[in-house]
């Protein structure tokens, strides 16, 4: 168990990513300061004697974010509760919707008893359940972040869980894909993605018409910005077994004139 009360971890501002203009981070790194903060949680008494008893606990660790920016502190942090809340063996996706601390922690009480009540006596493995928030820079005025989580429950293999947030610091918005497109221009953008799907599985897979029968296509709206184009993320089991990961479908800017709106169109430096 990772259990810390009222600790904090600095995280630094990210110098050089892929996907962000170095020179317009370095212009704006001196403006945006980012950290995070344990959430300051302790297991029932009840949970911490049988950690005691068999001799291991459910790992649980939750970050919040905790920027000089308070607006977008709320709406990350806000996502972070809601896929806390939604992390219970018994969920199998993220669903519900919640903002308190104290929903926040029964859901993480449940989490952890439940380690004790499916687990067969004498297991040398515990529950995992970590969630954080992660600063990618940004492109041009916009502010990027993902959140990403990871639970273990027992079987073959944890669930990671990534999503993608992008913040508009001039209107105070979070922008999501629907903002950034062109009246009626969804379709055009969904022809680019499964052009790229098709280019993905080439990558995997030879025959390209087969594989679609086993993992069609399906688009997502969970997009970033990057320094080339649109980054469009899929989670385990989306559009590939779970060995493939979390693909990650690019779409350049060059190919998105007419179809997202000019402010979101990167300058290629």
């Amino acid at each position: 168990m990772i259990a810390r009360n009222n600790c904090v971890r600095i995280l630094t501002l990210v110098a050089s990513m892929a996907i962000v203009n170095s020179a317009s981070l370095a212009a704006n790194a001196s403006t945006f300061i980012n950290s995070s903060d344990y959430l300051d949680y302790e297991l029932p008494k009840s949970v911490q004697d049988s950690c005691n008893e068999q001799q291991r606990c459910p790992e649980i660790e939750v970050k919040y974010l905790n920027s000089n920016l308070q607006w977008i502190n709320a709406i990350v942090n806000k996502r972070i509760n809601t896929i806390v809340v939604n992390s219970q063996p018994s969920e199998a996706a993220v669903s519900k919707t919640a903002s308190s601390a104290k929903d926040v922690s029964t859901a993480i009480d449940a989490f952890a008893k439940a380690q004790f009540i499916d687990m067969p006596a004498g297991s040398s493995w515990s529950y995992s359940l970590m969630v954080s928030p992660e600063y990618l820079g940004h492109v041009e005025a916009f502010e990027l972040f993902r959140i990403n989580s990871y639970v273990f429950t027992g079987g073959a293999h944890g669930m990671p869980y990534s999503e993608y947030l992008i913040f508009d610091p001039s209107s105070r918005q979070q922008v999501q894909l629907k903002d950034m497109l062109r009246a009626g221009k969804k379709p055009r953008l969904e022809r680019l993605a499964y052009n790229a799907y098709r280019a993905w599985v080439k990558t995997v897979d030879e025959d390209v018409d087969n594989y679609e029968k086993n993992w069609p296509f399906i688009m997502s709206d969970n997009v970033t910005l990057t320094d080339k184009g649109l980054d469009i993320q899929y989670q385990h089991y989306d559009i590939g077994p779970y060995a493939y990961g979390m693909p990650v479908l690019s779409i350049a800017y060059d190919k998105l004139d007419g179809i997202i709106k000019p402010r979101f169109i990167a300058k290629i430096k």
